[in-house]
């Protein structure tokens, strides 16, 4: 969608939304691409490498859209995808959009509650995971009263049935629903402040809102000889639509590889190995590469045309290392679930400037507000916001119409970020108007810490927060008020970390925890965290 130019003034003078009025990702995405083209590159591991065409993904996801409506699942029902990278990801989520359901993308670290409370808020209908997904879901299946089709993909067991069977006996062939390009597609669970996560409902017409914010960073994409690979996970929304949908809709092949934990030396063989042409790197794990030092091989054997980061600031540091290492800048882009992608560099027309997240991507309008939605005046600091309408932009919280309410300052939508943009249009992000965390590219909302911290036997209250951490950006630490009887011992905190990592996920556990006598609270009976960050600061010696 975004043409190549020269000068950044080009490329926002010569730019055009095309948003046609009917829409279905999933028929853009496979069906209209060619048969015989590669789309997924999986490595196995034994070593060989399983190739798939958008043939295959069409036949594929074809006989799973009947699978789905032959058991009752229809049209803006909700179908969660609890799996890794992995070809049947995708094809899942071709088969939902093409059957005008709706797709729930469901982090594969996930504890048990974690998980419990997403599928009974978005309602899921069915469920495609497998048998690591099997194992958590089985102390919660008789609290889903809405979850009546479970599949594995690993065979059938604990009440789930096998999807590689029921593909088998499926016809191939199957009749897209038409949908419009506003009606709803996907809802990602994003992290809040106070409460549970919320779910950002987005429409079909999200993933051509996407298309400048991936064009951009990666320096025009695609290209001739382009290949994309992220090792963040396809439920998050970076590495589902900043890299396997946009991918595919251009025709570009993309690597499919997540390991259990990311590993740096095996990333640079991954990408050297693939000829991996572009990446999406969370600046966590650059961070990460950079720590193991120089390798002959990751500037010589890695082939890679553009790296594109977000979720984090990158410093200049990092931004030398990247040049040095791969021989190009990488551009750190902006946005967040509800309204992603907006903001970014692309260092072929434009200078990148340490610090700054770059400029308005072409096509979005974004500003800097006060409360009330007035525009301020450049190097203001205010509420970085984004103007509607806009392709990329959600269209509610599921079954939250208040929240949705809370999110614009009449037609600005409010990141609940604090920036401000300089002369040269040039944002710069100052930090949280709110309590989220940020640990390792993972937004943490201290909410849902919080409420799995208090249902440990041992604690009374808790409060979380995010501490610096040179790797993380942030980590999680927790204020414990303990119960009578217990006692603030090491081994209690293990025990409550252990307790959170296991319920809710391996990022969202704290990594400090500090026993405390009382908590600050409000008149109210709110926590005051940001009392809690100035004591930490205070203490750690910062400003």
């Amino acid at each position: 969608m975004l043409q190549s130019a020269r000068t950044y003034s080009d490329a926002i003078g010569s730019f055009r939304w095309r948003v046609p009025a009917s829409y279905n990702i999933g028929v853009d995405i496979c069906d209209h691409q060619n048969a015989g083209a590669t789309a997924l590159i999986c490595p196995q591991p034994n070593g060989k490498i399983r190739i798939y065409s958008f043939g295959d993904l069409k036949r594929q996801s074809n006989k799973l859209a009947n699978v789905l409506a032959a058991r009752g699942v229809r049209p803006g029902d909700r179908v969660g995808i609890l799996l890794p990278q992995a070809p049947e990801t995708a094809i899942a989520h071709i088969a939902v959009y093409k059957g005008g359901m709706i797709a729930v993308p469901l982090f594969t670290l996930f504890g048990a509650d974690a998980l419990e409370y997403r599928l009974k808020a978005a309602g899921v209908r069915a469920l495609i995971s497998d048998s690591n997904g099997l194992a958590k879901l089985a102390a919660i299946r008789d609290r889903l009263p809405d979850l009546k089709l479970v599949m594995s993909i690993d065979g059938p067991g604990d009440g789930a049935e096998d999807y590689h069977r029921l593909l088998s006996k499926a016809y191939d062939s199957f009749q897209p629903r038409p949908t419009r390009a506003d009606d709803p597609a996907l809802i990602i669970f994003t992290s809040g402040t106070t409460g549970p996560p919320k779910g950002a409902l987005h429409a079909h017409r999200t993933l051509l809102g996407h298309l400048p914010g991936v064009e951009f960073p990666h320096e025009f994409f695609p290209k001739k000889g382009d290949l994309f690979w992220t090792p963040a996970d396809w439920a998050w929304i970076g590495g589902l639509i900043d890299v396997l949908l946009p991918s595919l809709h251009h025709g570009v092949p993309v690597l499919t590889w997540r390991a259990q934990k990311f590993d740096p030396e095996e990333a640079y063989r991954l990408m050297a190995r693939h000829k991996v042409r572009n990446a999406f790197m969370p600046p966590t794990a650059l961070k990460l590469m950079r720590q193991i030092g120089p390798r002959p091989f990751a500037a010589r054997d890695c082939k890679l045309r553009s790296i594109g980061s977000g979720g984090e600031t990158l410093g200049a540091e990092l931004l030398d290392w990247g040049r040095e290492t791969f021989g190009l800048t990488i551009n750190e882009f902006y946005g967040q679930t509800e309204c992603n992608l907006v903001v970014g560099n692309c260092a072929g027309i434009m200078k990148v400037r340490p610090g700054s997240m770059g400029r308005a991507i072409p096509g979005h309008r974004v500003g800097i507000v006060d409360e009330e939605g007035n525009e301020l005046a450049d190097g203001t600091e205010g509420n970085i916001a984004v103007r509607r309408p806009d392709p990329v932009m959600f269209l509610e919280y599921w079954n939250n119409p208040e929240a949705t309410r809370e999110k614009f300052a009449g037609d600005w939508l409010l990141t609940g970020d604090r920036g401000f943009r300089d002369e040269d249009g040039y944002f710069h992000y100052v930090g949280r108007d709110d309590d989220v965390i940020t640990t390792a590219g993972y937004r943490v909302g201290p909410g849902e810490v919080e409420d799995c911290l208090a249902r440990h036997m041992a604690v009374a209250m808790a409060a979380v927060i995010g501490i610096p951490d040179p790797v993380r950006t942030q980590a999680i630490k927790a204020f414990v008020l303990l119960r009578p009887g217990f006692e603030g011992t090491p081994a209690l905190a293990r025990e409550i970390q252990d307790h959170v990592k296991t319920r809710l996920a391996a990022h969202e556990y704290p990594r400090e925890v500090e026993f405390v006598s009382a908590l600050p609270m409000t008149s109210t009976g709110k926590i005051m965290r940001g009392e809690l960050r100035a004591r930490e600061a205070e203490r750690r010696g910062e400003e």
